[in-house]
C-alpha cells in the first residue's frame, strides 16, 4: 500500500519516545505527516528518540499520560487526524516491580486518549497498539485468533488485556459503528507479537543482551532458551499500523476491530535459535544458558493467528525471523560509524521498496 497519503495530515503519537514509537516518527516525518507526540521524556540520551534527536522531526510534548487535563488539552489544540497511541510500560519483568504503575499507564492512560477523543469534533481515525500478550495465554500451539479470550497473568499481560476491554468499551459506548456520522470516530487495537529492530536498549530484552554482551566479549546469558515467540522486525507491524490506518478512513465502520500483526507460523522461533542466528551475523561470540530460578513468571509458548489481518487488511510479513534478526544485528554493527537517524531512515527506505515491489 502507498503510504503517501500521511503527507500534511496530522498525526499524534503517543509514546513517541519510546522504541516503536520513535520508529513511527520517523517513518511518519519522512512520509511528510504533521506530527505531534506526547510522552515521557526519553530514558537517556542512549535511547533512540535522543540519538535521532527525534524533537527536530516534529511537536515533542514531554508529558505524563496520567495528566488527563493535559493530554486532552494536547490532543483538542492539534485537531489530528490520525491518532497512534503507543505510549506504555511495556515490559513484563518491571510490571513486577511497578505493577500499579503498569496498570495506571496502560489501562488508564489509554482511557484518558479515548475519553479526550470524545471531545474532539472532526473526523479522526484512532489506533491504540497493545500486544500479542493480552490473550489468556494456555500455552499450546494453536494459535491466537482475535476473537480469542483475553487474559494475563503477569501485570503487564493483564494491564493490556484490561486496555483492550477499554478499547472496546468506549467503541460501543462512544463511537459505536452505527453512528459514525455523528461521532465520525473509527477506533481500533493493534495487537503485535515480540518486535526486535535496531535502537532498542531496554532492560530485559534479548536483542539489547545479545548486542551488549557481543560488544564486551562476553558469553550471552539466556534465561529461558526454550521460549517461543512470534518475532518480527519493527517495521512489519509499523507497516501493519500504517495500513490499517488508511482502511479505516477508506471504510470506518469495517475496520474499527482489533488486528493481530505477527510472523508467520513458522516464524515463531525459540530464544535459543534468535541468538544462534544472531551470533551467526555477528560473526563470533557465545551463549550462557541459565536457570531460571525464583524468575518471575514468563510465558513460554505464545503465537498469533494473523489470518484475518492478511485476509482483510491485505498486509502480510515482508522479512522471515532470519533477515528480522540480521537486520536488526547488522543495525547495531553499523551504530558504531553511522547516525542512528541515518539508519532508520535507511531501513525505512528499503522496506518501504521491498514493500512496493510485492504489494
Amino acid at each position: 500500500m502507498n503510504f503517501s497519503a500521511y503527507k500534511n495530515k496530522r498525526v499524534f503519537l503517543t509514546g513517541h519516545t519510546g522504541f516503536k514509537g520513535s520508529w513511527m516518527w520517523t517513518w511518519l516525518h519522512q512520509l511528510g505527516a504533521e506530527l505531534k507526540g506526547y510522552s515521557l521524556p526519553p530514558v537517556n540520551e542512549k535511547s533512540l528518540f535522543s540519538q535521532l534527536k527525534g524533537e527536530e522531526m516534529g511537536e515533542s510534548v514531554l508529558a505524563d499520560m496520567l495528566d488527563r487535563q493535559g493530554l486532552e488539552n494536547e490532543i483538542l489544540s492539534f485537531q489530528p487526524d490520525y491518532i497512534f497511541h503507543f505510549a506504555a510500560q511495556p515490559l513484563v519483568r518491571l510490571s513486577y516491580d511497578i505493577p500499579v504503575e503498569t496498570f495506571e499507564v496502560n489501562a488508564i492512560g489509554t482511557a484518558n486518549v479515548l475519553n479526550s477523543v470524545r471531545k474532539l469534533d472532526k473526523t479522526c481515525v484512532v489506533i491504540c497498539i497493545t500486544t500479542d500478550k493480552v490473550y489468556e495465554n494456555k500455552e499450546w500451539h494453536y494459535p491466537y485468533r482475535e476473537t480469542d479470550r483475553l487474559g494475563g497473568y503477569d501485570p503487564y499481560s493483564a494491564s493490556k488485556a484490561c486496555a483492550e476491554i477499554i478499547i472496546a468499551s468506549f467503541r460501543n459506548s462512544f463511537f459505536n459503528t452505527t453512528q459514525y456520522t455523528t461521532h465520525k470516530k473509527s477506533i481500533a487495537s493493534a495487537r503485535a507479537g515480540n518486535v526486535i529492530g535496531g535502537g532498542d536498549w531496554a532492560k530485559d530484552r534479548i536483542i539489547p543482551d545479545v548486542v551488549n554482551a557481543l560488544k564486551i566479549g562476553k558469553s550471552i546469558p539466556v534465561r529461558n532458551p526454550k521460549s517461543v515467540r512470534p518475532w518480527q522486525h519493527v517495521l512489519e507491524p509499523l507497516a501493519g499500523y500504517l495500513q490499517l490506518g488508511l482502511k479505516m478512513t477508506e471504510d470506518p465502520l469495517k475496520f474499527a476491530d482489533a488486528w493481530n500483526f505477527g510472523p508467520f507460523n513458522e516464524d515463531n522461533l525459540t530464544v535459543e535459535s534468535l541468538v544462534n542466528i544472531a551470533l551467526s551475523v555477528w560473526g563470533e561470540g557465545s551463549m550462557e544458558k541459565q536457570q531460571a530460578l525464583n524468575e518471575p513468571h514468563e510465558a513460554g509458548l505464545l503465537k498469533l493467528d494473523i489470518n484475518k489481518t492478511i485476509n482483510e487488511l491485505g498486509w502480510k510479513p515482508r522479512m522471515n525471523a532470519s533477515e528480522a534478526v540480521a537486520t536488526t544485528i547488522e543495525w547495531y554493527r553499523n551504530a558504531e560509524k553511522t547516525a542512528a537517524r541515518e539508519l532508520v531512515e535507511n531501513d525505512i527506505r528499503h522496506y518501504s521498496k521491498q514493500e512496493l515491489s510485492l504489494a
